[in-house]
């Protein structure tokens, strides 16, 4: 096996969640201790997870319960980066389409869904009918602005396939004739918040992910190195000449060997 060396020495790695280091309920081999060999070795963590259901809090409680040493400063999910996204723009109000754990993380802003500035779509499949789409689409054409959390158009991490909610937010794109703006991965943004809260120079951090279009393209753009992990949502048609992962390796068991870390 080829070993992984950093343009600088390893300093931190950014890990996906789902499809890496746990699948459809199931936790990989080799997953949890990878995470505790790093933390012994001084080494920054990050879990970079486009879920928008979870907050930090709450997905960092479901790692921690499943094994993984895991601190709710560590974990960066899509709820999270878009509410600290909308922090910065400062707004006068949103409509925020989601649910669970997630929506706290909006708390802080003033909710409006006669006259919202920003229209923030996240998983909210409970409310994804006729009516309220409609709705988002009327405030889109008078001029709300459309955010969506994340832009994948589809998603099998529970088992069967689902849309995601990429799909509704396409929709609301073509049907208003705007262009959204999508804070998750594979999005700029939340690779250099993410960096920021490791305080590591990039060439010395490392991706981990598995999705093609998410994980490995948004470090390409951040300027990270990838490894790509061929499992979970893992599909090699998706693998072309601009995207490709700087190391592969079957399964994070193989990752430490890859690293060189004993």
């Amino acid at each position: 096996m080829n070993s992984i060396k950093p343009f600088a020495p390893l300093q931190g790695l950014i890990f996906d969640i789902d499809g890496v280091l746990e699948y459809q309920g199931r936790i990989y081999p080799g997953a949890v201790e990878t995470i505790k060999r790093l933390k012994q070795k001084n080494i920054a963590v990050r879990f970079l997870t486009n879920s928008t259901l979870k907050s930090r809090a709450s997905c960092a409680q479901k790692l921690r319960t499943s094994g993984f040493a895991a601190e709710d400063h560590e974990v960066i999910t899509a709820s999270f980066a878009t509410a600290c996204w909308l922090r910065e723009q400062k707004p006068r109000s949103i409509w925020v389409f989601l649910e669970r754990e997630g929506l706290s993380e909006f708390k802080e802003f003033v909710q409006d869904e006669q006259n919202p500035e920003y229209v923030v779509i996240g998983d909210n499949r409970a409310r994804f009918d006729f009516d309220h789409l409609n709705r988002a689409l009327r405030l889109i054409s008078r001029g709300a602005k459309l955010v969506g959390m994340i832009d994948e158009l589809i998603d099998s991490s529970l088992g069967d396939l689902e849309l995601n909610v990429g799909s509704w937010v396409r929709m609301l794109e073509t049907a208003a004739g705007v262009q959204a703006t999508y804070i998750g991965k594979p999005s700029f943004y939340a690779f250099e918040m993410t960096l920021k809260t490791m305080k590591a120079p990039k060439e010395s951090v490392i991706m981990v992910g598995d999705r093609v279009l998410s994980d490995i393209l948004g470090a390409q753009r951040a300027g990270l190195r990838s490894v790509l992990v061929k499992t979970g949502e893992f599909r090699k048609e998706e693998l072309n000449d601009s995207i490709r992962p700087d190391y592969s390796i079957d399964s994070i068991a193989l990752l430490l060997e890859a690293l060189q870390i004993g």
